[in-house]
């Protein structure tokens, strides 16, 4: 990081790091088994036999509410049409916006749009025993997975700014929140008088860089907390006050995924493809295996879970990301809007990072794990480990000690290998990056600027250079 400041700091407007998007997950923990559900029927509401009629009713309860709720309030609840959406090449996000929009002019807090949607969640099963038993109302209840119908609840929070609440109408009931810090923050940054400026989910500009990061790390969980109890509460399923006399039904939240990213904005444009188009050179050939581990600070062995690999990848509408997996860790580093770099790691599973996955577990993941992920400790890279490559080092004859001291040089072998490291390097491996930005040209191009062909003329002759040397 202060290496990248000294080099490209006449050119940085501002950096500042915080988290991006946040999917928590939130569960009744006293009715996620079978055991549960035959208690909560069958000792609370002396429901016998269990029948699937009876879990059915619970469902429909729960869908017609959702529909008298967005009639009364008028809130448009459709079903998403997948061709117009493509047709139109929308994402929901993007069609839903301008609802959202119109209830941030009118400077309005609350539910504006709800998709329904058909997909696999968690419920229970309901089947009489193959054989009879001694009690005729014995029913089989297994948890399995199988579609039924989600809602999606579009919502503008005080706090939380826009985000999405995704209920399954089945017990267990089990909800999804999607967050994005970005939001968070910049509600925050409002209420304490400080103007920035926003381009989706990134700051490009503020009064106030100290509030921009304060802000960042004033991120609270037990804050998170409240408002999503809040608002499960308001567009959630229904107990009766019998039902939470009985039973414990206060939910727990789990992070499903994290993004925590630093965000480099640039002063001009100009700088800054051709600083992510050379650290996509650097990092598809460098970022081996072991490196990678050292980033993550995991230990490479056989039985290691998930993916360890390095991938440059061109999307659809034409940018490039850089991608590195480590088990179910992701980074990456990409250019948005021609303003500014990016370089963020997602987190699918907190254990790989040796935390827990519940809600209280997001400053740990913010100071513990991903702040530190890109520096490379003395944990990362010990003694043991520098000790190990010298000595592997001199014994393939590159490095020689000097006399009884600590301190070692090239070998003549040393040299010309590095040399042919650095060759093959700017030579091979930098062009080949490259070519994944500046396809081919073909017959119907159009002539190279005087510049590029001077650059192509140069370049030959350097080449032509090299060749009477080697000869």
């Amino acid at each position: 990081m202060e290496t990248f400041h000294k080099l490209f700091g006449s050119l940085l407007g501002f950096v500042y790091h915080c988290f991006d998007r946040i999917v928590i997950q939130g569960y009744l923990p006293l009715l996620t088994r079978p055991a549960h559900i035959v208690h909560f029927f069958r000792d609370v509401h002396g429901v016998s036999p269990l029948t699937k009629d009876v879990l059915a009713k619970r469902t429909q309860e729960y869908q017609q509410w959702v529909e008298a709720f967005a009639r009364n309030h008028r809130i448009p609840i459709e079903w998403p049409d997948a061709e117009a959406l493509k047709t139109k090449k929308l994402k929901k996000e993007d069609y839903v916006r301008p609802y959202g929009q119109r209830m941030a002019r009118q400077k309005r807090f609350g539910v504006y749009f709800i998709f329904k949607s058909l997909e696999q969640g968690p419920m229970f099963g309901i089947r009489v025993p193959k054989y009879p038993t001694d009690d005729p109302a014995y029913r089989i209840v297994t948890r399995q997975r199988s579609p039924y119908t989600h809602y999606y609840f579009y919502i503008r929070d005080e706090v939380l700014g826009p985000f999405v609440l995704c209920v399954g109408s089945f017990l267990p009931f089990q909800s999804t929140y999607y967050l994005n810090g970005h939001h968070i923050i910049a509600g925050d940054l409002q209420r304490r008088g400080v103007r920035v400026r926003t381009d989706d989910n990134a700051f490009l500009w503020t009064t106030n860089l100290e509030a921009l990061q304060a802000a960042a790390d004033r991120l609270d969980p037990e804050v998170i907390r409240q408002r999503l109890e809040y608002w499960t509460l308001v567009l959630g399923p229904k107990f009766s006050k019998k039902d939470r006399t009985a039973i414990n039904l206060r939910r727990a939240y789990s992070l499903n995924q994290v993004e925590y990213c630093r965000n480099f904005v640039f002063r001009r444009h100009f700088p800054i493809h051709k600083i992510f188009e050379r650290s996509c050179e650097l990092g598809v050939f460098r970022l081996t295996a072991d490196v990678i581990t050292q980033i993550f600070g995991v230990r490479k062995h056989k039985r290691l879970r998930g993916k360890l690999h390095t991938m440059l990848e061109k999307l659809d509408h034409g940018h490039h990301v850089l991608r590195i997996y480590c088990k179910s860790l992701v980074a990456r580093t990409y250019e948005k809007f021609g303003t500014f770099l990016r370089v963020e790691v997602c987190v699918n599973r907190l254990k790989d990072l040796g935390l827990n996955k519940g809600l209280e577990q997001l400053p740990a993941l913010r100071e513990n794990a991903v702040l530190q992920a890109f520096a490379l400790t003395p944990d990362a890279y010990s003694l043991t480990q520098l000790r190990y490559d010298v000595r592997k080092l001199r014994a393939h004859g590159l490095l020689q000690r000097e006399g009884r001291s600590y301190s070692y040089r090239l070998t003549d072998k040393g040299i010309k290998v590095a040399a042919m490291f650095v060759l093959f390097q700017k030579r091979v491996c930098g062009p080949l990056a490259n070519t994944l930005f500046h396809h081919r040209p073909t017959k119907t191009a159009t002539l190279p600027a005087k510049i590029e062909a001077a650059y192509h003329k140069a370049d030959v002759a350097i080449q032509n250079v090299i060749d009477l040397l080697a000869a």
